[in-house]
């Protein structure tokens, strides 16, 4: 009876033992899946700055700042980086002005490089309630009397909600203003913002005429440069006193100082063949 009783004993605890081993296992894997999961989706690593997730190819991208310095930076209409309104802290590249003035402060950045067919991929965070900044791309120099400010298709990047033209009635829900639209000319739609100092995933993607705007992993604008529609608007947009605007065949990437706190990191380009 002892030795019968010892081998259903073992049996029983081995059952358990199997038991308890699968069911760790179904969760280990679910969660790990989650995780790729949610790298996949975002398009971004699961780290803090400047580095690819598994899912994109090191080949394919180029870091456009490299979390530490402004290498490959300067201030527009500049041959050096600005010495005030711009800082690099803890992987992030921030605009650091409070008073909401437009390029009133260290002014716009660009790229030193220039671009034509890409994918331009960022993440960034608003800090000034009701702040505002954007992304400009195809910009060209010395086309504006401020020679802080650069002139090109913008990304809108704007606290929506808070933004005093919005609670002035200035400014409408979802209209061209606003949030990842291209500036005055094409609004975006079925936007979905992370918020107020919560980090935010952008994307642009140009191939040829035709341009996509992203906001956290959905397309909310989509556009054709230079056809019928577009040449229409730009010419009922402030815009229509610049010659072919927003038609150049390549230009600089610009991040806005616009007299706010905006963070910007993970700042990273794919350009097409």
């Amino acid at each position: 009876m002892r030795n019968i009783y010892n081998y259903t004993e073992l049996r029983r605890r081995y059952s358990f033992c199997l038991f308890l081993g699968v069911i760790l296992f179904v969760f280990g894997c679910g969660e790990q899946k989650a995780q790729q999961d949610n790298i996949q989706q975002s398009g971004i690593s699961s780290s803090e700055a400047n580095e690819l997730a598994e899912s994109e190819p090191i080949a394919d991208w180029k870091f456009l700042f490299d979390g530490k310095t402004t290498a490959g930076w300067r201030g527009i209409n500049q041959e050096n980086f600005p010495s005030e309104g711009w800082k690099i802290e803890k992987g992030m590249l921030w605009s650091n002005s409070t008073d909401g003035k437009e390029s009133g402060n260290g002014g716009d950045i660009i790229t030193i490089e220039q671009f034509d067919d890409f994918v331009l991929d960022w993440e960034w965070k608003m800090i000034t309630r009701g702040g505002n900044s954007g992304v400009k791309y195809f910009v060209k120099e010395g086309l504006s009397d401020n020679e802080k400010y650069g002139v090109g298709l913008e990304y809108q990047i704007l606290d929506d909600e808070n933004h005093p033209w919005m609670l002035e009635g200035k400014m409408q829900p979802n209209d061209y203003y606003t949030l990842a639209s291209l500036y005055e000319i094409y609004p975006a739609k079925n936007k979905s913002p992370e918020p107020l100092g919560e980090w935010n995933h952008s994307r642009i993607v140009v191939k040829g005429n035709k341009v996509e705007h992203w906001l956290n992993n959905r397309i909310v604008v989509q556009y054709e440069r230079g056809n019928e529609d577009f040449r229409k608007r730009v010419a009922e947009s402030k815009f229509s006193k610049f010659k072919n605007f927003g038609e150049a065949e390549q230009g600089h990437i610009l991040l806005q100082d616009h007299g706010g706190k905006v963070a910007f990191r993970n700042i990273k380009i794919k350009e097409f063949e």
